[in-house]
């Protein structure tokens, strides 16, 4: 029920190595280096991650989690629990969840993300730990490996404010910054490398396909135009080619689509959605709650098909004398539709705006 993206879209071997090593707090970090991608800040060169204050309200100085109240109340997290933050961030639902007395494990592909979490969590001791890696390999985690289960599993997808924010980063079509995107060392290209190499009908197709994008063919084509004198190297640059292209109509950007399905490309996110999802019961104690946050449409679309497929017990298609059992029947939906945030939210951090949360419990196996 969940379809990978096809062609270039389809999930490619790392151009990483995988080699895991145990590196304090309990983080099992993935020794990964990659030569051709050229540096930037943090974890993209040679000096030290920035410094974060731990002592903001509610944010930690990195990013504001979303439906804070309600991830609380649907994740039930309580002493001896054990929660799965599969995308980490800046530790704001983490902390929710080890204040609530669960042991949590924070998983981030992002280095400098786990660096702010580690500092700012250091008081909960031996009950956090992380692991650098990518939602989409749950299964390889040493401790679930080891056979451990998992009392709650939460997915917060998109990228972070801090990653937005820093224009090192090259997510932002708003700041000068190079062209970059990649959520850690893990992703297996640059946004350079879509822009310069891709193919037009490439480009256009992720443009349409992850962007929705309606003027798709026209922005790919301004694109493979312009390079042909000179590769894209920074954000702005793009930004404006975009802009040229298709012209300002409106508050949106032009290039703001564009840039969104660069940047799903280069971190293959709906391939990770996809085996994430794959993975959530295995990981997951019978009982257990998954807990999924989205900010695009196509994203929730994967998270909805596969969970309402996935909480049906008996399919019926036309022609069939009866309706059969389901043999992937594992999840209970806890709330029938997508929970979406209030006002209240929404004007204390715009950001939430896009965001649902879809929420099911793990059911016992069937005999």
């Amino acid at each position: 029920m969940v379809r990978a993206a096809s062609g270039v879209l389809c999930a490619r071997p790392s151009l990483f190595s995988n080699n895991a090593r145990d590196a304090g707090l309990g983080t099992a970090r993935r020794a990964d280096a990659h030569a051709g991608v050229r540096a930037a800040s943090g974890w993209l060169s040679a000096r030290a991650p920035d410094a974060f204050s731990a002592t903001e309200e509610g944010t930690g100085g990195y990013h504001l989690p979303v439906f804070p109240f309600e991830v609380a109340a649907w994740m039930q997290a309580a002493e001896g629990r054990f929660v799965i933050d599969g995308t980490l961030g800046g530790g704001g639902h983490s902390e929710m969840f080890l204040q609530a007395g669960a042991s949590v494990l924070g998983i981030d592909r992002d280095p400098e993300a786990l660096a702010h979490a580690r500092a700012r969590l250091t008081g909960f001791g031996g009950r956090f730990s992380t692991w650098e890696g990518n939602f989409s390999q749950l299964r390889e985690i040493p401790v679930i490996r080891e056979g451990r289960k998992a009392d709650g599993l939460l997915l917060d997808l998109g990228v972070s404010s801090r990653q937005l924010d820093t224009a090192a980063r090259g997510f932002s079509f708003m700041r000068e910054g190079p062209l970059d995107m990649r959520m850690g060392p893990s992703s297996p290209r640059t946004a350079a490398e879509v822009v310069n190499s891709w193919s037009e009908a490439d480009l256009a197709r992720i443009f349409f396909e992850f962007g929705e994008e309606p003027k798709a063919r026209r922005i790919a084509a301004a694109i493979v135009k312009q390079r042909v004198v000179g590769k894209f190297e920074s954000t702005l640059e793009l930004a404006a080619c975009i802009e040229s292209a298709v012209g300002r109509h409106g508050r949106t950007h032009p290039a703001t689509r564009a840039f969104q399905a660069i940047r799903m490309a280069v971190n293959e996110e709906l391939e990770s959605l996809s085996a994430a999802l794959a993975a959530a019961p295995a990981v997951l104690k019978p009982g257990g709650r998954l807990l999924v946050i989205t900010f695009h449409s196509l994203e929730d679309r994967m998270v909805k098909r596969f969970l309402r497929h996935r909480s049906t017990a008996c399919l019926d298609e036309p022609g069939w004398p009866e309706p059969r059992p389901n043999p992937d029947y594992q999840f209970e939906l806890l709330a029938r539709k997508a929970i979406v945030p209030g006002a209240d939210e929404t004007s204390r951090n715009p950001r939430a705006r896009s965001a649902k949360l879809r929420v099911a419990r793990l059911l016992e196996p069937m005999p």
